[in-house]
């Protein structure tokens, strides 16, 4: 079988599942790629090379593993996220194109030029923290997670990037394992912030196979947030700075959550809905 025989079986394959069709050429390309360890340009240039009983009984697993809508960022067990490539699998939520808001508006915010303390909650792959650790060299970062196989991920991702002597990792529930005596100059946070009743209408590859810790907070979607912004508040230095991730309709109850708060500001994403809330002490 030939390259694009392969191809082309696996896009038809794809194609014939209500939930993979939109996107199943381009999946059967990644995971082509992938089996191969080849550029597109390589593929594009050599469509008729012929694939070895190894190779095509390895990209049938893994379009078979795509069938059941296992998301392809764990079957590569690779995610892109602001610039970095990060391993992923199923113990960590898959860092998204949405969330690159939350390190920019904090790299705005933040100095570039001092030492700064910051906490990143809930840090899954540890996406937030390494990102924010590759371009503020001089901070140090305390990235917390409920999950231990978690942290074993960041943990990796933070060795790769050369940032693991910047970052000190804690097995917590939210802040729970800090202390008061070490304040933060800002704290950033993904928090799981879907609703339970969204449970149902999520696509499969979400639903399914991503961690549900990290992804429902309670009927409203705000059970992690009216535990974690009074805990915020307590372990920011003064004029320290929050930035939370924010689910669709939920900018009026961050409102009413941070009303202790000062300076309370909402960033849109690309869809021109509020993404990001930032707020300081």
């Amino acid at each position: 079988m030939t390259l694009r025989q392969a191809l082309a079986h696996a896009s038809a394959q794809l194609a014939s599942s209500e939930h993979l069709r939109a996107n199943a050429t381009r999946d059967a390309e990644l995971l082509l790629l992938h089996t191969l360890h080849l550029t597109r340009a390589t593929l594009l240039a050599h469509p008729d090379r012929e694939l070895s009983a190894a190779d095509q009984a390895l990209y049938e697993t893994l379009i078979s593993r795509r069938l059941k809508n296992e998301p392809i960022q764990y079957i590569t067990n690779q995610q892109e996220f602001y610039g970095l490539s990060l391993r992923v699998t199923p113990a960590v939520l898959i860092p998204r194109p949405e969330t690159e808001h939350l390190v920019e508006a904090l790299l705005q915010r933040l100095p570039h030029n001092q030492p700064l303390s910051i906490a990143d909650i809930g840090t899954g792959s540890g996406a937030i923290a390494i990102a924010l650790a590759v371009h503020l060299p001089q901070s140090r970062i305390t990235t917390l997670d409920i999950s231990p196989e978690a942290l074993k991920i960041a943990q990796a991702n933070a060795e790769t990037h050369n940032v693991a002597h910047q970052i000190r990792l804690l097995h917590s529930d939210l802040l729970s394992a800090v202390s008061h005596e070490e304040p933060f100059d800002a704290i950033v946070s993904n928090p799981p912030y879907v609703p339970e009743s969204d449970r149902p209408t999520l696509h499969p590859e979400v639903r399914d196979h991503e961690p549900s810790t990290a992804l429902f907070s309670g009927p409203q979607g705000l059970d992690i947030y009216r535990r974690l912004i009074p805990q915020a508040h307590a372990l920011l230095k003064p004029d320290g700075l929050l930035a939370l991730e924010i689910g669709h309709g939920q900018r009026e109850a961050l409102t009413a959550l941070l009303a202790e708060w000062r300076d309370i500001t909402f960033v849109n994403d690309l869809q021109q809905i509020p993404r990001i809330v930032l707020a300081t002490t």
